[in-house]
């Protein structure tokens, strides 16, 4: 694989872009659904809520997506892209698609004015490692990353009694009264 273009997807890209999100997600252990991949592509496109680079071979077919989310960083009182989304086909890996869709991100922040941006990866992901370090990428020693996830009634629907709160999560609409 010598001959690929790199471009920036359009939303009349989407079912191109959605072919390789649905194979992404697939990566990520989730059930194949080229519906729903397709039409979450759209929708960030149509919204201008992500910037998608996407390669191609000269026939146009997808070879390999990169999706950036636009965000900002507080401390910084900038704009910064999330890098969330790389993947490239399987059988075209160690083709230099990836590190070609990362060189394109970086140009893609630099004429969009983005101060920084950031990713992260598996911890086992070693290949994708030395990639992002090889690219001038650098490995947060400072800071831990959490997530969490709204699961179980909201808190007005405990207060109404349709549902009983989670426990040790303090709400202002929950209260408790000790005696």
């Amino acid at each position: 694989m010598s001959a690929f273009t790199i471009i920036k997807a359009t939303p009349s890209d989407a079912r191109s872009v959605g072919h390789l999100f649905d194979q992404y997600r697939q990566f990520y252990d989730q059930p194949a659904d080229l519906a729903t991949a397709t039409a979450f592509i759209q929708e960030r496109m149509e919204r201008n809520e992500s910037v998608i680079l996407y390669a191609r071979d000269p026939a146009g077919k997808p070879l390999g997506f990169c999706q950036l989310y636009p965000t900002f960083c507080s401390v910084a009182a900038a704009r910064i892209y999330a890098l969330y989304d790389l993947f490239v086909l399987p059988e075209f890996r160690k083709a230099g698609l990836g590190k070609a869709l990362m060189l394109a991100a970086h140009d893609e922040a630099r004429v969009s004015g983005i101060a920084r941006m950031d990713l992260s990866t598996a911890k086992t992901n070693v290949k994708a490692q030395a990639l992002y370090e090889s690219l001038g990428w650098k490995r947060d020693e400072v800071f831990l990353a959490y997530h969490w996830e709204p699961t179980g009634p909201l808190p007005s629907q405990v207060a109404q009694g349709k549902g009983e709160a989670p426990e040790n999560i303090p709400s202002s609409n929950v209260i408790t009264q000790k005696e």
